[in-house]
C-alpha cells in the first residue's frame, strides 16, 4: 500500500488564506499544554477565557477545560 504524502505546505498557505493561522496555532498550543501536564482531556474542550479572536493567549491562567457542549454554546460566532 503505498500512501500519498501529504502537502504541509500547502495546507498553511490555505489557513493562511482563510486567516485561520492565528487562532490555529494558539489551539494547539493549549492542547500541548494539557497533554505536556497530564491532563485527561477526552469528552472535553480547552476554553481561552478571553477569546483568540479578541487577543486571548494561550497561558494557564486563560484555559479551563469545559464540556464540548458548554463551550460552544457560548462561543457562536
Amino acid at each position: 500500500m503505498v500512501t500519498k504524502k501529504r502537502n504541509w505546505k500547502h495546507e498553511y498557505q490555505l489557513q493562511k488564506k482563510r486567516g485561520d493561522v492565528e487562532g490555529f496555532l494558539e489551539r494547539q498550543k493549549a492542547r500541548r499544554l494539557y497533554d505536556k501536564n497530564g491532563v485527561d482531556r477526552s469528552g472535553k474542550d480547552i476554553d481561552h477565557i478571553k477569546p483568540i479572536r479578541k487577543g486571548g493567549k494561550t497561558s494557564t491562567g486563560n484555559l479551563r477545560l469545559r464540556s464540548r457542549s458548554a463551550n460552544k454554546k457560548d462561543n457562536k460566532g
